[in-house]
């Protein structure tokens, strides 16, 4: 039997780990915990974890300053617990190398998914060069799959693993309009999550891109998403 990934949970609420503990060993990973950030960041260097489960507001040492301790040796993925949604914009931004977040409240079974999301899309299986997939693009628009990075104008922009396959999956079939329903499938495969989700990180991918000028995901009203076309 395959050694199970193991999840370091860091949250200063006793509560809150035992709940995301509970959860995420009934969906098959080994759990480690710290109630702090100096002790998350001895953890990491003592014993790297597969992924990091990470409350940004705790005292004296916050999940921002974590991040950036983790960073500076590990490229470890790390999933934000939060209970402000501007708030993990803004950390999100900061290009610290947060992988994905979920706001509280939040559903165990939605942290899962996220969990298994982005550990499968952060180690994706190693390929030979001649079966390299090339770049996807649509005019200004191009998305590199083998190094999770995209561009617009050749001015490259940021994104987080589940935004880029988000993206990709749009890019893949242009002009087909996917429901909330079709993207949560393409996105989560393994878990179930809410619309509110999905329309959060079209609000991102939107945001990102403005800032770098360009447009790239076309709401159509009553149906859901498609790519913006040029």
């Amino acid at each position: 039997m395959a050694e199970r990934p193991t999840i370091l949970v860091v949250d200063d609420d006793p509560h809150l780990r035992d709940i995301v503990r509970f959860a995420l060993e009934q969906g098959g990973f080994r759990v480690e915990e710290a109630p702090d950030g100096q002790a998350a960041v001895d953890h990491v260097r003592r014993a790297p974890p597969a992924l990091i489960v990470l409350d940004i507001m705790m005292p004296e040492m916050d999940g921002l300053e974590v991040c950036r301790a983790v960073r500076r040796s590990h490229e470890l993925p790390i999933v934000f617990l939060s209970s402000r949604d501007d708030e993990v914009d803004r950390i999100l931004g900061l290009e610290l190398g947060g992988d994905d977040y979920l706001t509280k409240p939040f559903s165990p079974r939605e942290l899962v998914a996220r969990v298994k999301a982005v550990l499968r899309r952060a180690r994706p299986t190693p390929k030979a060069p001649t079966d390299a997939r090339p770049p996807l693009s649509r005019g200004p628009l191009k998305l590199d799959e083998e190094l999770f990075r995209a561009w617009w104008s050749e001015k490259e922009v940021v994104l987080t693993v589940t935004e880029f396959h988000l993206l990709a999956a749009l890019l893949r079939v242009p002009g087909k309009v996917f429901t909330r329903d079709e993207m949560m499938t393409r996105v989560y495969d393994d878990g179930v999550v809410s619309e509110r989700t999905i329309d959060s990180h079209v609000r991102r991918v939107r945001q990102k891109f403005a800032a770098a000028g360009g447009e790239v995901i076309e709401t159509v009203h009553g149906l859901g998403y498609r790519l913006a076309l040029p």
